[in-house]
């Protein structure tokens, strides 16, 4: 199926009442976690993954993908408005988009930050449906010793998303395998690390994991930050940027869009890193680089295009090859096991109603949020007044409600509790959590493919060399390790 047919094929799928209400209110939702501080998209799409279970599977990674994207919108506003980032992708906007708010132009920050992600948005939409179809045409060919040298590559790849010390990194990703073998062998039917519990033979719940990991831990952090909010604005005029702002910022949208969907699809980059580089090169490249931070529309206008763009190209390597680039993806990589949905390289030969039906909705999300974001300022400007101490009651609750529907077990709300208590001091500590998420998620399909791997093989792990793709898979994972340690011994020399 080529792309444009593929693309046909989506919308048919998308366009029906029901899931463009769930691709708005995704939108909708998106967008309100951004403009909350403290939540941001992973802990939204965590307490919200429960709610997908009672949707078809269109509809439901329709909704999650729209919350990512609308998180990337709505972030701006507070970063504007209040000089607090709803979320970590918008902690850029602060510098300039806080201070044209300081000079009345609120409205023109927020208006360029609108357009900007929607122009990068299309255009790094446009790059996915032809790249990602171009990229598991090649994968589908894989065996399971490919596909094991792709699951290996992916753990490789989460080393990149490790912010601090690389042995902690390694730690979770040790962690993650660990609570990924609790449960009962499928191979032999053994018990692994139930320690005689019932309720573990089953394992460990992906969605009481989540939900403790970055529900219950961000809201345990957060009531432990808890700051008054002070609004700039009291009512934004001028949303529309004038002929100087678009002639100032076209260029900086374009390069942010380009330069968003790259790091998007590299193991690591994600709308965080691409804002950050974005800033970086727009102040390198200006005539005027000591305008920047102190309201420099460029400083909007690339940043925020890049945070957007970034997650279209983050979604190749989620639905070409089953690899998320980002904790966020990881996810969503999540919700499609939930689903009993087998992530990979075959996904969009299996299931193109699914693939060409999320590609479809963020066509459709990105005009949806276009729409949202422009009239709706005034409401978020208001919601901004809301204490945190009045939220996070709700946001425990709906971690609480969601957690038991979906399993109806009392054991799992046990498990939600411990991993959220668990991942705030793991926080404290300073250690990531994305990394053990993504190896709990990936390490069950690797060691599915190990074990296939070696039963066909005569001469054992021979096999995998003998494989030419395995062989580069796995070369290149050696390489990512030596160049990601290269790199700390690099930092920590030039701390000394």
């Amino acid at each position: 199926m080529d792309p444009l047919t593929g693309l046909q094929v989506g919308f048919s799928v998308i366009l029906t009442p029901a899931n463009l209400y769930y691709c708005f209110l995704g939108s909708l939702i998106g967008t309100l976690v951004g403009v909350l501080p403290g939540l941001g998209p992973l802990g939204a799409l965590a307490l919200l993954l429960p709610v997908t279970f009672t949707l078809t599977p269109v509809a439901g990674m329709a909704m999650l993908a729209s919350i990512f994207y609308g998180a990337m919108y709505g972030g701006s506003t507070t970063s504007v408005l209040v000089n607090i980032p709803g979320e970590a992708a918008s902690v850029v906007t602060c510098l300039d988009g806080h201070q044209m708010a300081k000079q009345g132009r609120a409205g023109a920050a927020l208006g360029i930050a609108a357009m900007g992600s929607f122009v990068a948005g299309t255009l790094s939409l446009v790059a996915l449906t032809f790249f990602a179809p171009a990229i598991s045409a090649v994968a589908i060919r894989f065996g399971p010793p490919e596909n094991f040298g792709l699951m290996v590559l992916g753990i490789v790849c989460t080393l990149f998303m490790i912010t601090g010390s690389a042995l902690k990194g390694v730690l979770m990703i040790a962690l993650g395998f660990l609570a990924a073998a609790v449960g009962i062998d499928v191979v032999n039917g053994r018990e692994r690390f139930t320690f005689g519990s019932l309720e573990l033979s089953a394992g460990v719940d992906l969605l009481a994991l989540v939900i403790g990991l970055f529900g219950v831990t961000e809201i345990l952090l957060n009531v432990e930050s808890m700051a008054r909010n002070s609004v700039i604005a009291e009512r934004v005029r001028g949303l529309w940027p004038t002929l100087a702002d678009w002639r100032a910022s076209w260029k900086p949208i374009l390069r942010g869009s380009g330069l968003g969907f790259l790091l998007g699809i590299v193991p690591g980059g994600g709308p965080v890193t691409a804002s950050f580089m974005s800033y970086a090169m727009e102040r390198r490249i200006a005539r005027e680089p000591q305008r920047f931070g102190k309201g420099a529309i460029e400083g909007v206008a690339g940043p925020e295009s890049a945070n957007n763009s970034a997650v279209a190209g983050s979604m190749i390597p989620l639905l070409s090859l089953g690899i998320p680039s980002n904790p966020v993806t990881a996810l969503l990589l999540g919700a499609l096991v939930i689903q009993g949905i087998q992530p990979g390289p075959l996904f969009i030969s299996q299931r193109p109603d699914l693939f060409w039906g999320v590609v479809a909705a963020m066509y459709v999300g990105n005009v949806f949020l276009l729409l949202l974001n422009m009239p709706l300022i005034g409401l978020w400007v208001q919601l901004l007044r809301v204490p945190y101490r009045v939220l996070f009651p709700i946001v425990l609750l709906l971690a609480v409600v969601g957690t038991y529907s979906a399993n109806k077990n009392v054991f799992d709300l046990w498990v939600m509790l411990g991993f959220g208590v668990a991942g705030y001091a793991l926080r404290k500590l300073e250690y990531d959590l994305a990394p053990f998420v993504l190896a709990f998620v990936l390490a069950p399909l690797l060691e599915q493919s190990l074990r296939q791997s070696l039963v066909m093989s005569p001469d054992g792990a021979i096999i995998f060399a003998k494989r030419p793709v395995t062989a580069l898979l796995l070369v290149a994972s050696a390489v990512l390790i030596a160049f990601m340690f290269r790199r700390q011994s690099r930092a920590q020399g030039g701390t000394k």
